[in-house]
């Protein structure tokens, strides 16, 4: 029997993933935004005059990606680099009067998409989704064991073990 990469449980999260940045995009390209770009504005909603290393760490991407983003959000106008006051070589990103406006729209935009994508879960349902996922990403995001420092798979019980 081969193996059904269709049946496991990562795969059906990666077409879940591609479908939720599908989705998003559809609801952020009608307020004039690609995914990814609201989290930034988020990012400095809450702390606002990151420099690009913090946000890079942040949205966990190399920094050559965030300069990407903080240019496009820029001459979008929702954002302005500030060259730090102790250090010229530093930036600070802050959000500009149309990128605070924007705020609203964004919560307005993940709202539905959050009501879209739980249709027809619980309270209860949901809660433990939101915890799983978080494992998840814990696992993923954690240590990688290389192939040889691997755990053996469990051993079959004794016979005796077995027969208790």
């Amino acid at each position: 029997m081969t193996f059904s990469y269709r049946k496991t449980i990562t795969y059906r999260l990666a077409q879940a993933a591609k479908a939720h940045r599908a989705r998003a995009g559809s609801h952020l390209g009608r307020i004039g935004l690609h995914p990814g770009q609201e989290t930034v504005l988020k990012l400095l909603a809450e702390q606002d005059g990151q420099t690009m290393s913090q946000l890079a760490q942040a949205l966990s991407v190399q920094p050559p990606t965030v300069t990407k983003m903080i240019t496009r959000l820029s001459a979008q106008g929702f954002v302005r680099r500030v060259a730090s006051e102790s250090d010229g070589r530093l930036a600070r990103v802050q959000l500009t009067e149309t990128g605070r406006l924007k705020i609203e729209d964004i919560d307005k935009a993940w709202k539905r998409l959050e009501k879209e994508a739980l249709a027809g879960f619980d309270d209860k349902d949901r809660k433990r989704l939101r915890k799983l996922l978080r494992e998840i990403e814990r696992n993923l995001s954690g240590a990688v064991i290389p192939p040889e420092e691997e755990s053996p798979p469990e051993e079959e019980p004794a016979e005796d073990e077995a027969e208790a």
